[in-house]
C-alpha cells in the first residue's frame, strides 16, 4: 500500500540577496535576506516557516 502525501510543488524562491537592501517582510516588516528589488511577496524566515506550518499536510 502506497501512501500519498500533499506537496507544494517546486515554488520557486527569490533570489538571497547579497547584501543590503533588503526587502521587508510583507507580514511583519522585518528585513528579510531577499534583495529590495525583487518583485512580489517576500517574507522573513520566521514568518515563511510559520506559513509553511499552516500550509503543511495535517496527516
Amino acid at each position: 500500500m502506497s501512501e500519498e502525501y500533499c506537496t507544494t510543488g517546486d515554488v520557486p524562491k527569490p533570489p538571497v540577496a547579497e547584501g543590503p537592501p533588503y526587502a521587508e517582510c510583507v507580514l511583519c516588516q522585518k528585513p528579510t535576506e531577499y534583495p529590495e528589488s525583487h518583485k512580489g511577496i517576500t517574507l522573513c524566515p520566521v514568518c515563511e516557516w510559520q506559513e509553511a506550518q499552516r500550509a503543511a499536510c495535517s496527516g
